[in-house]
C-alpha cells in the first residue's frame, strides 16, 4: 500500500517545554491506526503538530509524498487532513446542519455530503435545525465527526471521541468507522480505551512521556506488552533489579 502519512524524529515544544521526543510514525493508504497512552503522553500534541496547530518547522512530516511541516493549518486541511478535536468544539450559535456545512468549505471533492452524513448518523436527521450544542454528548460527537468528513479528507484524525460518553453511545459511534473506511478514508484514532482501540485498528502505537514505547498489530501485542508500554512497567522492573 501507498504511504499516506509519515513522521521521522518528530519533536514538539510548548515554549521551552519539550512534549514530543523523536516520533517515528506511519500510516498507509486505507489503514486505521490507533494511538494509545495515558493523559499527558503526547497524543493530542502529536495531532496538533500534524495539523499545523503548533509549530513544526524544521521537522519531517510527509503527507501523500509532500512535506507539510511548517505549513499553515488551513493548507494542511486543504491537502486532505481533518481532525475531530477532543471536546467536539461545535459552534453553539449554528444549527447542526450549519456546523456540518462548515466542514465543506474547502471544496474538496469526494463521497461525503450532507445526505451521506445523515445516512451515516440517522440520529442527526431530526436534529438538523437544532443548535449544535443542544444535543446529547453522543449526538454532538456525531456532528463533530460529520463536520470533519464533510471536508472529504484523505486522513481523518479523531482525538478521544469516546471520552465522557456512555458505552452504548460509544459502540454506536465506533460502528461508523468501517463505513468511513469504505469511503477510502484512512484513520488515526487517539484513544485511552485500549480495548476499543485494538478493536478498530490495523496497527497500534503507544506513547508515554512523548515517546513511542510500543508498536504492532493487535494480534501480535499481548496485554503484558501493552501494560508495560502504557505504564512503563518494564522500566520500573529494570530499576528494581
Amino acid at each position: 500500500m501507498k504511504m499516506l502519512l509519515e513522521t521521522k524524529g518528530l519533536k514538539a515544544f510548548y515554549g521551552d517545554f519539550q512534549a514530543l521526543f523523536g516520533i517515528d510514525l506511519s500510516i498507509e493508504e486505507g489503514e486505521a491506526v490507533a494511538l494509545i497512552g495515558s493523559n499527558g503522553a503526547g497524543k493530542s500534541t502529536f495531532l496538533r503538530a500534524i495539523t499545523g496547530l503548533i509549530n513544526a518547522n524544521e521537522q519531517d512530516i510527509h503527507f501523500n509524498g509532500n512535506q507539510i511541516a511548517g505549513q499553515s493549518a488551513h493548507s494542511i486541511h486543504k491537502a486532505g487532513i481533518a481532525m475531530v478535536p477532543e471536546g467536539r468544539r461545535l459552534f453553539p450559535s449554528l444549527s447542526v446542519e450549519e456546523n456540518l456545512l462548515i466542514g465543506s468549505a474547502g471544496g474538496r471533492p469526494g463521497p461525503w455530503s450532507l445526505d451521506a452524513i445523515y445516512d451515516l448518523f440517522p440520529d442527526l436527521v431530526t436534529k438538523k435545525n437544532n443548535p449544535g450544542t443542544a444535543l446529547s454528548g453522543g449526538q454532538q460527537q456525531m456532528v463533530a465527526i460529520g463536520r470533519a468528513l464533510m471536508s472529504n479528507p484523505r486522513l481523518l484524525m479523531c482525538d478521544e471521541i469516546s471520552l465522557g460518553l456512555a458505552p452504548k453511545v460509544i459502540k454506536s459511534i465506533y460502528e461508523a468507522i468501517p463505513r468511513i473506511r469504505e469511503g477510502g478514508t484512512s484513520l488515526l484514532v487517539v484513544e485511552q480505551d485500549v480495548g476499543q482501540a485494538l478493536a478498530v485498528a490495523d496497527r497500534v502505537y503507544c506513547f508515554m512521556e512523548g515517546r513511542v514505547t510500543l508498536t504492532g498489530t493487535p494480534d501480535e501485542l499481548t496485554r503484558h506488552d501493552i501494560a508495560a508500554a502504557y505504564f512503563g512497567m518494564q522500566e520500573e522492573q529494570e530499576e528494581n533489579n
